[in-house]
């Protein structure tokens, strides 16, 4: 028989309550958890979206819809990823600018939910435009997520945990699709599928009220500026200041270049060549082989008993090796091609005519893997430049900017029907050619970004009013 008095068994279970509590809010503020919780929000928003798209989404609507869509939404990102929502998110934080852009994914799948029941196109290039203001929203939280809140010593690595989970979405979509097509040659999608999708990204909009304000992030390289200190003209002045940074001006060129193949590979390479289902197919290894090209980017930006300036430059090398490469053997498939169309074959390679099909497919796959190393080094470099989360988000909006107008730019030409070859050799030159142009910015890599004093530890955070709370008893 106990002889623990009742005000001693409340004593002990509220000390046990306060000790869970403690536990939760370690959790909620370490640093690894909140690089994975915003790796599955993109695996539910935007990777959902890169599943819509390889479930054939865009084969429900007509082509003058489905182009305006994406105008639209390249053109919105454009506009406002920034000089609006860089400034909002030095306001308002990250969790507040996830919230106000989840939602537009769900929107737009709902989009085409409805142009199936309406053949409502005038609903669906609108909510083109409004994903094109949530994506800014969400990938400039993301970004200065993934780049600020981990140490150093691990932006490599969380790069790489991020892209490896990110892109689960489309390889599972693409998957999805090569199954439907597998003895079809049309591959349609239903409305439960949208049902599905919507859903999903609803759940990915919802996980965002999980995401921890940098002041309660346990990260000792971390600079937060004050609320207090912030107002709307010394936001804007930072953000100029940043962006007009010649470190920073050296790197546009590489965000122009991000998603400038896109439109070729897509539709150039694998558009042309290829049968439906050996399209959907090449879609999933092209997601999975951007997962393991960010694990190798992730790995080498991370490699164990080497400097930071050095890694810059190792990483560098090897983008450019790699892509000389890999454009290479893509000049020596584009002659193919071009012969190929020239007696009016297209659209006819099965992955199971392997004569003929290997080849190309493995360069469709490494296409997909130079696609995440380029952006893994991307954002390595930004996180590089600094570790406050406020001038992390104006770097990415300058990223989203820039990679979505070099998009939308190279969207319009493949629309105005110029040869692949001219679009390859267009994509080559960019690429190659923006690496070199970014050499300042890689030589001038320092060993740290943290301008401040020694490496914090746990107790030199200032406790904030939420970490009292939960250990008081």
């Amino acid at each position: 028989m106990s002889n623990e008095t009742p005000e001693e068994g409340y004593v002990v279970a509220g000390t046990e309550q306060n000790e869970n509590r403690a536990t939760l809010y370690k959790i909620w503020t370490d640093s690894w958890f909140q690089i994975i919780l915003i790796s599955f929000i993109c695996f539910c928003c935007p990777g959902m979206y890169n599943a819509l798209i390889g479930l054939g989404g865009s084969g429900q609507v007509d082509q003058t819809v489905a182009a305006n869509a994406s105008v639209a939404l390249l053109a919105c990102t454009a506009g406002t990823a920034l000089f609006v929502v860089g400034p909002i998110f030095d306001r308002v934080g990250p969790r507040v600018c996830l919230l106000l852009g989840g939602w537009t994914y769900a929107l737009y799948s709902g989009s085409l939910l409805c142009f199936n029941a309406t053949g409502n196109g005038g609903f669906v290039i609108a909510s083109g435009a409004i994903l094109g203001v949530g994506a800014s929203f969400l990938w400039v939280a993301q970004g200065a997520i993934m780049t600020t809140y981990v140490p150093e010593s691990q932006k490599g690595r969380a790069i790489a945990a991020f892209w490896i989970i990110f892109n689960l979405g489309g390889g599972v979509g693409s998957l999805a699709s090569f199954g439907l097509n597998f003895k079809s040659t049309s591959g349609t999608v239903s409305d439960a599928t949208y049902i599905a999708l919507l859903t999903i990204m609803a759940f990915g909009w919802v996980l965002g009220v999980l995401i921890c304000p940098p002041s309660y992030v346990r990260v000792a390289q971390m600079q937060v500026t004050p609320e207090n200190e912030k107002n709307f003209r010394q936001i804007i002045h930072h953000s100029l200041q940043t962006i007009c940074n010649w470190r920073v001006l050296c790197m546009l060129p590489l965000f122009f270049s991000a998603n400038v193949f896109y439109s070729y590979q897509q539709n150039a390479v694998n558009g042309m060549n290829f049968n439906i289902r050996t399209r959907s197919l090449n879609g999933s290894l092209y997601w999975i082989a951007q997962m393991l090209g960010g694990l190798v980017m992730g790995l080498i930006l991370d490699i164990p008993g080497v400097n930071r300036p050095n890694r810059a430059r190792i990483a560098w090398v090897f983008l450019f090796v790699t892509g000389m490469a890999i454009w290479g053997g893509g000049y020596k498939f584009q002659l193919w091609s071009d012969l190929r169309l020239e007696h009016g074959l297209k659209q006819d390679i099965d992955y199971t005519d392997s004569d003929i099909s290997v080849g190309p497919m493995f360069l469709y796959i490494f296409y997909g893997a130079y696609d995440a190393l380029w952006q893994s080094f991307c954002y390595w470099l930004v996180g590089a430049q600094s570790n406050s989360p406020a001038a992390a988000a104006v770097l990415v909006g300058a990223y989203k900017t820039f990679q979505s107008t070099g998009g939308a730019m190279a969207w319009r030409i493949n629309a105005m029907g110029k040869p692949a070859m001219t679009q390859f050799a267009m994509n080559w030159g960019l690429c190659m050619g923006s690496l070199v142009i970014a050499i300042p910015t890689v030589l001038a890599i320092t060993l740290t970004s943290d301008k401040e004093t020694p490496v914090l530890e746990e107790k030199d955070f200032p406790e904030t009013e939420e970490s009292r709370d939960v250990v008081k008893s």
